[in-house]
């Protein structure tokens, strides 16, 4: 038997004869005609080579064949009607199911602590993996279903992924305390004189600071060129090296921060996911909660 060729629409017509013991009463029940439910089960009796129900008297009597395969019929309908049934609704307090993330060290250090806080409470089955995944591999890993949501704090379009820009940032200088070139604060000409760290994930490309940078004709001095915000405060604890980090991480470390001695764009941060799951209730319900916790951060 080619599974591939069964329609499963025949056994919620199966099922509905065998409960109601005639094809006009199962006509009603399934609001068809009685001639569609006779072809229905014309159709089955082909497929299974059983006649499956024999007419006694007014009643259709179930053959062995249908009484053995009603049970396992019956609980396949259910689990589809009950998977349908999911797939329009969301309890977060029950539901089991991991979200895959591939954000930044920034996003992981930021965020992540409070989502997860308010996941413990209002969704105790949900878990949450993160992993590193190159933005040209985004929309194939969405896609394919691996991957539910791709934050970055810079923006691209694809005609597959729906953004929203959930918080904003600026960039502060750190540096050391008692740095014994930051006294008065710290200008222009001191910013361009030190030695810095600079954060990309590209290698070469120049990066919210440089641009910034270009437009006054100016270049800053770097001496090291990282990937993680999170390595910085331990380099900047042992050394004279200033760094252009997001305020909203330097806050949290016991060290020196300033206010930029030049304009530079705010930092915003896109949350993006695949338009096929723009109105999936689990996907809509975890966004709110990434905004919401979006939104504190914002506040502070």
């Amino acid at each position: 038997m080619n599974l591939n060729r069964i329609d499963l629409n025949l056994f919620a017509v199966f099922d509905a004869i065998y409960t109601a013991g005639s094809l006009t009463k199962a006509a009603d029940v399934l609001c068809i005609t009685q001639p569609a439910v006779s072809n229905s089960l014309a159709r089955l009796r082909d497929m299974l080579n059983d006649p499956l129900f024999v007419r006694t008297g007014h009643s259709m009597t179930p053959t062995p064949v249908a009484q053995n395969i009603i049970g396992p019929a019956r609980d396949a309908l259910s689990l589809l009607r009950k998977s349908v049934q999911d797939s329009h609704t969301f309890n977060p307090e029950t539901a089991e199911k991991t979200f895959h993330f591939a954000t930044r060290d920034l996003f992981e250090a930021s965020l992540m602590p409070r989502l997860l806080a308010n996941l413990q409470t209002r969704a105790p089955k949900i878990a949450i993996t993160n992993f590193e995944l190159s933005r040209s591999a985004v929309v194939s890993a969405m896609a394919s279903g691996s991957l539910d949501f791709f934050a970055d704090s810079s923006t691209f379009t694809d005609p597959h992924l729906c953004k929203h820009q959930f918080a904003q940032d600026r960039f502060v200088v750190m540096a050391r305390k008692n740095h014994p070139d930051l006294r008065n604060g710290i200008d222009l000409e001191t910013f361009l004189r030190l030695g810095q760290i600079n954060v990309s994930h590209r290698r070469s490309d120049p990066g919210p600071i440089e641009l910034a940078l270009d437009k006054i004709g100016k270049r800053r001095k770097i001496v090291l060129r990282g990937q993680h915000f999170l390595t910085i405060p331990s380099i900047i604890v042992k050394t004279d090296l200033i760094a252009c980090i997001p305020y909203h991480l330097a806050k949290h470390y016991d060290l020196s921060f300033y206010e930029m001695p030049f304009d530079v764009p705010p930092v915003e941060h896109y949350l993006y996911w695949h338009v096929s799951a723009d109105h999936d209730h689990a996907h809509i319900w975890m966004r709110e909660q990434i905004l919401e916790v979006a939104r504190q951060f914002n506040h502070h």
